[in-house]
């Protein structure tokens, strides 16, 4: 098995205030449809130029396994104190679409990122996308082109991995007969097959001043992350160096005042579970290996984002057992302690499940969270809206 990873804790790193009631007019929760039985997951969070909220999830009997699996989404016209009737944004018949993600770029051009699973495997997906530039009237945009986004990731990428890992990489003890986990993904990555599928979106994309668009991936089959890389607004796009280390997955990127890159990314390794963080140098040309932050995460997505006031954001499930508690948590010195934390949803253990957050922070300076709500029945995409003031409260 996987060697237990270290935990090394920094006096005042990362500190919790308590959570206290804040007046309603700060905060908002509600469901953007109301609740139903079948699976919705993985929502994705967008406003548009002239105020509009756009949401997409995906929705259908399961996930990777259930071919009805399709891309849905809803409007939240601005002014407006109802979400639009749910209407579709993506489907590929008899293939699971999954892990919608909602972009728009410099030029207000609005894209949908998505996969299609092949063979019900995650690692056999293909990374699709669309694009529109008429998505301001009612239902749902226009779209202009669909195209699949085409990753060669080359022997560097082999050659990394295998540095890294062996490098930092700690397997502790194996039994004489067992093949040892980082010599598998240190072979796998050899492939080329395997090294262009597999790679899935989840948080939204970094775009740096010099107009370099980062896409942040991740893949199953390798449990490792990466970034698409896009200099001409879109057009192309190329693989970046491999972000590696023990059972990491779904980077969210945030670039710091002197332009080193974080990626922060769920934990899908051994105890103690805690996100993982990889810097780069390099603007999301090379990534470091991904060391544990003393965050804790359950093997749940999160999401960070820089504020207009240059605080970080982050959206998190604030524990190792489960997806019971959902927080939100404030940095003024770009991680390097989170001095407040407000929870936004919070039950005992089982009796639901807040999950894979994603936020934005609209034009007004209002904060803006859609997560996935189940109780084990009943199920919706939430939105929550509130202002940096509520998580200080």
């Amino acid at each position: 098995m996987i060697a237990k990873r270290s935990l090394f804790f920094l006096a005042n790193a990362f500190i919790f205030i308590p959570s206290f009631l804040s007046a309603q007019s700060h905060f908002k929760k509600e469901s953007i449809f109301p609740t139903q039985n079948k699976h919705v997951h993985s929502s994705s969070i967008v406003e548009a130029a002239n105020g509009d909220l756009l949401v997409c999830w995906f929705y259908g009997s399961g996930e990777r396994t259930a071919d009805d699996v399709l891309v849905q989404g809803a409007r939240l016209k601005k002014g407006a104190t109802q979400w639009s009737p749910v209407f579709l944004m993506a489907d590929t018949p008899g293939f699971p679409d999954c892990n919608p993600m909602l972009f728009i770029d410099p030029n207000q051009k609005l894209w949908l990122f998505w996969i299609v699973v092949q063979a019900n495997r995650w690692e056999q997906s293909i990374l699709k996308y669309k694009t529109s530039v008429d998505y301001l009237g009612d239902g749902p945009p226009k779209w202009s082109w669909q195209d699949v986004i085409h990753l060669k990731p080359g022997e560097k990428f082999a050659q990394t991995v295998k540095n890294d890992f062996k490098k930092y990489a700690d397997e502790g003890m194996w039994a004489e007969y067992a093949p040892a986990y980082i010599d598998l993904l240190i072979e796998a990555a050899k492939d080329p097959v395997k090294r262009q599928i597999g790679w899935m979106t989840r948080c939204h994309p970094t775009v740096l001043p010099s107009g370099r668009i980062l896409l942040p991936l991740y893949s199953d089959g390798y449990c490792l992350g990466l970034a698409a890389i896009s200099d001409d607004a879109g057009q192309t796009w190329r693989a970046s160096g491999p972000m590696v280390g023990l059972g990491l997955n779904q980077p969210t990127i945030v670039r710091k005042k002197d332009g080193n890159l974080v990626a922060y990314l769920r934990d899908e390794g051994v105890l103690p579970q805690r996100v993982l963080q990889s810097i780069s140098t390099d603007d999301g040309e090379t990534w470091s290996y991904a060391t544990d932050t003393e965050i804790p995460n359950p093997a749940s997505s999160l999401e960070v984002i820089v504020l207009k006031n240059s605080n970080w954001l982050m959206i998190f499930n604030d524990t190792e057992d489960g997806r019971h508690s959902l927080a939100a948590a404030l940095s003024d010195d770009e991680g390097k302690t989170w001095k407040w934390k407000k929870h936004i949803a919070l039950t005992e253990f089982g009796k639901a499940s807040f999950s894979y957050p994603s936020v934005i922070q609209t034009k007004d300076g209002m904060l803006h969270v859609t997560y996935s709500f189940t109780d084990g029945t009943n199920k919706t995409i939430k939105h929550v809206t509130f202002d940096e003031k509520w998580v200080k409260n």
